[in-house]
């Protein structure tokens, strides 16, 4: 059964869909069947795979509103392992159809359809990564409810802890009426620039308030990261041998040896 985590924060910049994309490949790459779902209308982390609006024929949105099966939008990429379910704009409109639906169907259950839906196939893999928009809207709620796990990235910069606070309530308020075994997986410190103080301060600050939920693996800002999404190529294809590509490796083995699987 696979294990599903949720890459989330509100605050958008902070490396969560380059940290979603890196991580699903990393897991591939340690021989685990990994499925990303791109839970972000803007599309990047399809993008970032090589994906093109020519290539995607149904998306998560389709998935969601019960206008496909989950597996006819599931795409094998040419990445070890790795499969995803797209996002494109149509995303943007699922708070509308859901409250839509609320109104016209009174047993609808608008933050249940990902768990519904992912039901089908969590047989099939060993790792479900969800990268969350920047928001705490419908269809982060969604992501939420249908996860065992939320890694929460947290950029090595000032303002590090903008809005935290907001996204454990959140978690809380799932965990209480939704999904009472959500946990958080674990804090990612991203964008790390080893050259400044604040950078280490924010390491600091964040080991204390969270303690033994921060992840070692500590991911640095580099050039060629930036570049990858690009080129369609998660780090570990793009440049083999980046410090970049060793660090998503470690964080897969910390992924893994956490889950024990």
């Amino acid at each position: 059964m696979a294990k599903v985590i949720s890459l989330v924060n509100q605050k958008g910049g902070v490396g969560k869909t380059t940290s979603s994309i890196n991580l699903a490949a990393a897991l591939g790459k340690e021989g685990k069947k990994t499925l990303l779902i791109d839970l972000d209308p803007q599309g990047n982390a399809s993008t970032g795979l090589g994906l093109n609006n020519s290539d995607i024929k149904l998306d998560i949105y389709d998935v969601m509103t019960g206008n496909c099966p989950i597996n006819e939008a599931i795409i094998k990429t040419k990445f070890k392992n790795l499969s995803i379910i797209p996002s494109t704009i149509n995303l943007a409109g699922i708070d509308v159809e859901f409250v839509k639906n609320m109104l016209e169907d009174s047993s609808f259950r608008q933050n249940e359809q990902l768990r519904n839906a992912l039901s089908s196939i969590q047989e099939k893999y060993d790792y479900i990564i969800i990268d969350c928009q920047p928001s705490l809207g419908i269809s982060t709620m969604n992501a939420l409810v249908a996860s065992n796990s939320v890694i929460i990235p947290v950029q090595c910069e000032f303002f590090a802890l903008e809005g935290i606070t907001q996204l454990l309530n959140s978690i809380i308020m799932v965990q209480s009426n939704m999904n009472p075994g959500l946990r958080i997986e674990g804090v990612l410190l991203t964008m790390l620039d080893g050259r400044t103080n604040i950078g280490l301060e924010v390491i600091e600050n964040v080991r204390k308030y969270f303690k033994n939920k921060v992840f070692n693996t500590i991911i640095p800002r580099l050039v060629r990261l930036v570049e990858a999404p690009s080129h369609g190529k998660p780090i570990s294809d793009y440049d083999p041998d980046s410090r970049a590509t060793e660090a998503y490796a470690n964080l897969a083995k910390e992924v893994i040896s956490r889950n024990g699987n």
